[in-house]
């Protein structure tokens, strides 16, 4: 398939499968920051119910910065890996204190900010700024295996970012992404994802008896009361997880402790 008819089939199917949601109806740059790292790992439909919570409880930058970390993870609280709240939280701080409120428009200064990688920096520009910025996602990944390297070998991002840069439609960014993200999440429930031909794919390990799964339950409880260890550890698994999830969560200041009771951090 040449690079013309890619694209008339990206841009036929996006329209066909347009999804709405919040973050493309708001495409300001923080509505698109907030909804890039919720989505990280996490799918669309846990995601929007989170994203309007937060937005009600953080309606700004400005608000996000000056709440305490502790609301910040109780409104957070379900989505899961929490360090993306507290990512998201500094980069609020970082974009007060160094970009006067304003969230930058460069993948230079984007990537400067904590827990925006080259690719979360790639969708803020393209989705929020619509600059014809180059970023791999996983629903975009799909579209493009599917297609355009149909033989069955590995693929290297450096492969595909080529095809990406080839095909991609410099006049509409910001859509032709939402076609190729509404698109590869059609493909993916057909079971066309083949993501695993991907040479840097990591398969996520399960949540079910993880060290993450015991981090969430410690923030859980914590997001209601504060407790002693061994309070919180008479609600958990008895084994050595607990230990281990907790000294985790203390040394990346997400728990702390006063007058011997847990809490979040304030």
């Amino acid at each position: 398939m040449n690079s013309e008819n890619f694209q008339e089939l990206v841009w036929q199917k996006g329209r066909e499968l347009y999804r709405d949601m919040p973050w493309r109806v708001n495409t300001e740059p923080y509505s698109v920051l907030v909804s890039e790292l919720m989505l990280q790992q996490t799918q669309v439909d846990r995601v929007i119910p989170k994203f309007h919570q937060f937005m009600m409880a953080f309606p700004t930058i400005e608000a996000l910065a000056v709440a305490p970390l502790g609301d910040v993870l109780r409104v957070w609280s379900g989505l899961g890996y929490n360090r993306r709240a507290k990512f998201l939280y500094e980069t609020a701080k970082k974009v007060i204190e160094d970009f006067n409120g304003t969230i930058p428009g460069t993948f230079d200064e984007l990537t400067q900010l904590p827990g925006v990688g080259p690719n979360t920096a790639g969708a803020i520009l393209a989705y929020s700024f619509n600059q014809p910025a180059v970023f791999i996602e996983t629903n975009v990944r799909t579209v493009y295996f599917f297609h355009l390297f149909p033989d069955g070998a590995l693929i290297s991002d450096k492969e595909l970012k080529e095809k990406i840069i080839e095909t991609l439609d410099s006049e509409h960014p910001r859509e032709w992404y939402w076609a190729l993200m509404d698109y590869g999440a059609f493909l993916k429930k057909e079971g066309a994802g083949q993501i695993d031909r991907s040479k840097h794919y990591k398969k996520q390990a399960p949540l079910k008896g993880s060290l993450r799964e015991v981090r969430g339950l410690i923030l859980k409880a914590l997001s209601h009361e504060e407790l002693t260890e061994s309070e919180i550890a008479a609600r958990l698994p008895r084994d050595d997880r607990f230990k281990r999830a907790l000294a985790d969560l203390e040394s990346e200041k997400l728990v702390a402790r006063t007058a011997g009771r847990l809490h979040l951090m304030r």
